[in-house]
Formats: C-alpha cells, structure tokens, sequence
C-alpha cells in the first residue's frame, strides 16, 4: 500500500473508505483540491520493475458490477478489479504481442478489450474477452489474447464507436496504407474483425461518433473529429467506401496536435496541443472549437490552466472536462459556460507532487466513466491512482 505522510492520517475522509483524505490541500503527499485519494497500485504490479504507465480506460461488468481498471504498461495490460478501491486486485497481466513500447492503447466493445502499441514491430491488435475476469481463482494470472487481428503492423490509438461497433486505428505506420490515417475496422463480430477501409493521412488520435448535434444536415452519420499533428480534419465515415471530409481547421501557435473530445450536446470540441507549452512557454493552453457547423469549424476560446504543465488526454463527462496533464495530474475543468467562454477549474489531484514542470512525467491518461464515481488515473511514474470527488 501508499506510504502517507502522517500529517494527514488521522483526519477523518469525506469518503469513507479513502486511503487519504484531500485535507488542506493535501491527500498525503498529493496536492488535491476536492478529489480524496482511494487506492493505489504501483507500477511494479502492474507492468514489471523498469516499467512504465501509458493509457488507460474502464470496464464494468454488467453482470457482477465490479470495476476494473484497465492499465496500460510498457510491457502489456494490467486488468485491475477495484471494486474495493481501497484494495484494489491484481487480476491478471496480458503480455505484449511484441516488444515492450511506451505507447500502449486499450479500448472495450461488448466486452472486449482491444489493445494497441506504437512503434512495437508486428503487434497488431489483441482482443481479450473480459468476462475472463470473473473466473480467476489465484490472481494475478498471466493472459493470452483471444484473438490477434493483423491488419496493421503497430499503432498509437485505437478508437471504437460503440453505437456503429466500428474500431479506427490511428497513428499506423505511415509506410503502410493510409500512410498513418484512420483504419477503418468492422467489430460487430469481436473475435473476427473485418478490414473495411480507411482514410489516407496520418492521424495521431480521434474521436467517432454517431452524430446528434446542432448541425442537422449531419445527423444521424458517423462523424471522425482527428486530431492530425498540426490541425483538425473531420469526416463523415458512414460509408467506409467512400469516406468524406467535411472540413479542417488549425489554430494559432500549433505545437502538436494531439487529442480532444466533444462535449456531450455535439457543439463543442475540447482539444488539447502537445507541444505549445513547451515551444512557446506558455501555461497549459487548452483550445475549443465551435463545432455548430461542421462544415465550418470555428475557434471559441483558448483556456490556460494555472501551471505550465503539458496536457495530454482528456474526457468529457456532463459539464466536465477531465484533463490528464502530466505533472499536474488530473485536472477537473467546469464547461457549464463554455458558450459565454468560461471555463474554471473545479478540482484536481496531482499524482507528480515534485513539480509542475513542463515536461512528460505524471498522468498520462484519466478514465471518468465508472458508475460508482471513482475515476482513475494512469501515472507514468508511479502508477495506477483511484481518485474520487469528496464532499467537502
């Protein structure tokens, strides 16, 4: 278990079962504001000493409601069960296919895990059944995927639409077809996936969905929002014959860019940048798009948090904005008035407590989506964090 700095041991947890209460903005070691600490597991479980933490995402099982935390390392996937977030388990390691990379991505549909890594030789993607999880007796247990699809060498990320249960990987070798853009993969059958296409041009990360926003021209298609280096480009990917793009747009001072997210009515887009703080110096830079056309994207406004620290993956959930950023840790922004160009800071929990330095250390990725509250939060440092809002 996490080591606690006793100045904050004997407080009483606005969550109950917390490893640390978030009290004078502290949970043990850990800046906070409003998110209790409830459970930890370090790296070493869960990749390997000299490991490292990459992505993250969740799955709960609809028929037991137990949760897990699934962990990306650089040498395969931890699926943790923390139902119990105080004391979370260890259920089993799926190894690399390949060799070990600092990029590792995990997806679910239907109960499959879908698992990626970048630059890592023939990895292709492995696809775990989950339901595995409930019958392991002497945890942690040593995994073998299911099914591998080889329709790719490597990849960065792996997005999935759960309502068309179409797979895109993104980030592929640009040697290969599409020179680096979105695959397009059928996972209606999760064992057996089916190539379907793709769009040429490399595209770091994504986002798909079936469309029901204020553009009613486009309603009821699948739309891609990638996020491509030095601009955005969305497509209407309905037809995986014939892909189209609707529009691009950049922005001032590109650094890289990375990855975003639409806020849940459709209008708006959250979009992080990389690089912009380290190449211009500025503090943690978030951008919004006005998506209420999507033929003709807009820039809303720019957010600027209140650390240099570097963004990286980020989730909307209600009128929240969860943002991984690195040596700041986790971030909770309210969007409620992102249409007058407001947008405030309601909470955090920085899982890097030495700096907030602009540099790739910390929170790599945040997973906001259990039912229970908990959110988690994949250190590249240290770990696996279990984090949830208090009652303060």
């Amino acid at each position: 278990m996490l080591i606690l700095d006793s100045c904050c041991n004997d407080e009483t947890p606005a969550n109950p079962n917390a490893e640390a209460a978030c009290k004078n903005g502290f949970a043990g070691i850990y800046p906070c504001n409003n998110y209790d600490l409830m459970g930890f597991v370090p790296i070493d479980q869960l990749g390997g000493a000299g490991s490292s933490g990459s992505d993250c995402w969740g799955w709960t099982d609809t028929s037991t409601q137990k949760e897990y935390a699934l962990f990306c390392a650089t040498t395969g996937v931890a699926f943790v069960d923390i139902s119990a977030p105080e004391n979370p388990i260890v259920i089993g390691i799926l190894p690399t296919a390949t060799i070990s990379s600092p990029w590792r991505d995990i997806k679910v549909y239907q109960n499959f895990a879908f698992v990626v890594a970048d630059r890592s030789q023939s990895h292709g993607m492995q696809i775990f059944d989950l339901t595995r999880l409930r019958d392991v007796s002497n945890p942690p247990e040593t995994f073998s995927p299911d099914a591998i699809y080889n329709g790719f060498t490597s990849a960065h990320n792996i997005v999935i639409n759960e309502d068309s249960g179409f797979a895109y990987a993104v980030g592929t070798s640009r040697a290969e077809p599409f020179a680096g853009g979105p695959l397009f993969i059928d996972l209606q059958k999760p064992l057996t996936p089916i190539d379907s296409g793709g769009y040429p041009g490399y595209s770091h990360d994504a986002q798909v969905v079936t469309y029901n926003g204020p553009d009613t021209e486009h309603n009821g298609k699948e739309i891609l929002i990638g996020s491509n280096e030095i601009e955005v480009i969305i497509l209407d990917v309905t037809d995986k014959s014939n892909p189209i793009r609707l529009s691009s747009l950049s922005y001032a001072n590109v650094g890289y860019t990375h990855q975003g997210w639409f806020t849940e009515d459709m209008t708006y887009f959250v979009l992080g940048d990389e690089l912009d703080e380290q190449q211009t110096g500025t503090r943690t830079r978030t951008i919004i798009l006005d998506l209420t056309d999507l033929d003709n994207p807009k820039i809303q406004m720019e957010y600027f948090g209140p650390t240099n620290a570097i963004d990286h993956n980020g989730y909307v959930k209600e009128n929240s904005y969860f943002q991984a950023s690195y040596t700041a840790g986790m971030r909770e922004l309210d969007i409620t008035n992102i249409e007058n160009k407001a947008i405030t800071e309601i909470g955090y929990f920085d899982t890097h407590p030495e700096n907030n330095s602009t540099n790739f250390n910390g929170a790599w990725s945040v997973y906001p989506y259990f039912p229970s509250g908990n959110i988690i939060i994949s250190d590249i440092n240290r770990g696996l964090f279990i984090v949830k809002k208090n009652s303060n």
